[in-house]
Order: structure tokens, then C-alpha cells, then sequence
């Protein structure tokens, strides 16, 4: 393994945490990963649902958290790594996330849940990597294309889901169901090849990161010989002891069994994977959950006829009502037997990449 060149920024082991929310992945948890020398990752989504004026004025108190996320995430990563956020394109203050970033001093911004197409135009003169999340070849290209033609950039890394991963999927709920989808491997390969030319304009390698499934050490060196740059693992870093997360939440990935993780529609019509709860249950059984409270965070949902509020369905998962919540996981969740340090996950991670 070498050292990964991201903008002006390096790492120093190939894995980005992904980002988890609402508030499974803030500060502490990715200060120690960047600590360690990857890529800690903090979730815009709901940062600050902790603040005092949370419900009353939701987005000013998301940048409040956002801002202290970000600082104490690079204090304790301490200049080693790098502290990223993920931004939601689908989320309503999408831009006002993004400047927020860009002032805090973030190291790099990663977005997905849509197409980031305006991203670049938020971060001129600055030295902020960014990176598109795609789940295909097809997609990066028109991501390269548009930066190229509208900001004179093309993307600093890129970060592809497969549909193994937990949260908010790329791809349709039949094709998951069904296990028709294009696997990770297919999907490196198209997005090798569709960055290729614009790698060369521009004489500037663009890492690539795979996501979605990636459990080991042993996945961590097949996608590094497929020739990724690294990977991204988000379910493995919620049992350790640095998540953001309550103890309930983490203690359910180390009691999850293979059949608790379905495939879950969300309020927005996107597809996704989570774990069963009570909450799961009696939606699947056609309940609708009345709203108290809409906090306007998604583009596409409707107050009017969403079945449940998902922002509150994280909201309580994250606190420890996990019967009332939503707990987004990847498809091994189920494989995960103990809480750990992220110092002692990393490090068996990158033993079993070695062997």
C-alpha cells in the first residue's frame, strides 16, 4: 500500500469512513479515523439535532453543529488524515451545508443522493478535494463532463456505491430484490474507464474508493488489485467505541442476524437497507406513522402524503429508540460480533489487507 494524493492533502491508509446519519458519524468518530490516517467522514444530515433550538430553528442550529463537528474532528485527527463531510443533494439546504463546510475549514467534501453538478462552484480558490458518490460508469462520466465544461475541474477522487450498502441505494427496488444489480467489480471497471479521458486532460490521476459490501481486509485487497485506490466502509466503524452513536444503536450491529437486514422504501421513494424494528414492521404492514413535527430537509418528500417522518426515524434510532427508528446498515452488518476501537479495527483491517 503507498500513500493516496487527494488536492494537497494525503492518506496514509486506503479507507474513508463513509458518512452515517443522523449523527452516527460526527467528530468523534471521524477525527480518530483521519487520527489513523484515513479519511474521517461527518454526515450533514441533522448535525445538530442535539442543539437546544433544534426544533424551533432547524438549520441554523444544523450549521452551529456542523461548524463544532468539524473543529473537533480536527483536533483530534491532529493534521494526520483527512476530516470530509458528505452533503446530501437532496437535502433543502444543501448549499448553506456546503459554504458551511468550506468555512470551518474542511479538508474535503464528498456528495451524492443526486447528481453534485454546481458542487465545484462553492469551493473556487480554495484547496477542499471533492468527490461525486456514482453508482455508475455513466454517471461519473456526466459528473467529469459537467465540472470539466462549467468549473474547468474535474472531481479530486471518486467514491462508488455498490448496491451492497446500507442507507439510501442508487439503484431500483426490484433490481435489489431481485439481485439484478451491476456487482462492484463491473461498476470499478466502468468508472476506470469513463474517467480515464478526463484524467489525461487534465494529467491528474483521480483515486477511486469502492463502497457497498466491503466487510475485511481481504475485500480492502481484491479492490486494490481491481485497481482502486482505496476503499469506503461505513457499518463496520458504527461498533466501535468513538461512533457517535448511543450503545443501544451500536449493540444492535452486534446482535443483527443476516435475515434482520430487508430492503426499505423510503418516505422519498428511494430504496434502502436497514435492520428490522417495530417501526419497520408496522410500516411494512401498510401503517402510516402521523408526523408531529416536518423539519422541510428532503427535496422530494411531502409532508402531506409521506407514510413517516425519516429525519425522526433516525432521530430516535441514533438516541437509543431504536423500536421507533430507522436504522440504515449495510448487507454484512450481521457479521459483526463485538465493539471495538477504531485504532484496533483499522489495524486488523490492514493486517488481513497485508496477509
Amino acid at each position: 500500500m503507498t500513500n493516496i494524493k487527494i488536492g494537497s492533502k494525503e492518506l496514509t491508509i486506503p479507507i474513508i469512513q463513509g458518512g452515517m446519519g443522523v449523527g452516527v458519524s460526527l467528530g468523534n468518530l471521524s477525527g480518530h479515523v483521519a487520527k489513523n490516517g484515513g479519511m474521517g467522514v461527518i454526515s450533514t444530515a441533522h448535525p445538530g439535532y442535539r442543539e437546544e433550538n433544534f426544533l424551533k430553528d432547524t438549520t441554523h442550529s444544523n450549521l452551529i453543529a456542523l461548524d463544532k463537528e468539524i473543529k473537533k474532528a480536527k483536533a483530534i485527527a491532529n493534521g494526520k488524515g483527512m476530516v470530509a463531510v458528505n452533503v446530501m443533494v437532496a437535502i433543502t439546504d444543501y448549499d448553506e451545508m456546503v459554504k458551511q463546510s468550506v468555512e470551518s475549514g474542511v479538508d474535503a467534501i464528498i456528495s451524492g443522493a443526486g447528481l453534485p453538478l454546481t458542487l465545484p462552484k462553492h469551493t473556487k480558490d480554495t484547496d477542499i478535494a471533492l468527490a461525486p458518490i456514482v453508482s455508475s460508469g455513466r454517471v461519473a462520466t456526466l459528473i467529469c463532463r459537467t465540472w470539466d465544461k462549467k468549473f474547468n475541474v474535474i472531481p479530486d477522487f471518486i467514491v462508488i456505491e455498490g448496491s451492497e450498502a446500507g442507507g439510501h441505494l442508487g439503484f431500483g427496488k426490484d433490481e435489489l430484490v431481485e439481485g439484478k444489480t451491476q456487482s462492484l467489480e463491473e461498476i470499478l471497471k466502468d468508472v476506470l474507464a469513463a474517467i480515464a479521458p478526463y484524467e489525461e486532460k487534465y494529467n491528474k490521476k483521480i483515486p477511486v474508493f469502492v463502497a457497498g459490501g466491503v466487510y475485511d481486509g481481504k475485500d480492502i485487497r481484491h479492490f486494490l488489485d481491481l485497481n482502486a485506490s482505496g476503499v469506503q466502509m461505513a457499518t463496520r466503524f458504527i461498533a466501535t467505541q468513538e461512533c457517535d452513536a448511543s450503545d443501544t444503536y451500536k449493540q444492535m450491529f452486534v446482535d443483527c442476524k443476516k435475515e434482520d437486514i430487508v430492503i426499505v422504501k423510503s418516505p422519498v421513494g428511494m430504496p434502502g437497507r436497514a435492520m428490522r424494528t417495530k417501526l419497520i414492521d408496522r410500516l411494512a404492514d401498510g401503517e402510516t406513522i402521523p408526523l408531529t413535527h416536518c423539519f422541510n430537509c428532503l427535496k422530494p418528500c411531502d409532508p402531506k402524503t409521506t407514510p413517516y417522518c425519516i429525519s425522526m426515524a433516525l432521530i430516535n434510532a441514533v438516541k437509543g429508540d431504536v423500536d421507533q427508528g430507522l436504522v440504515f446498515c449495510g448487507s454484512n452488518a450481521y457479521r459483526i460480533e463485538a465493539i471495538q476501537s477504531v485504532d484496533t479495527l483499522i489495524s486488523e483491517l490492514l493486517k488481513e489487507c497485508e496477509e
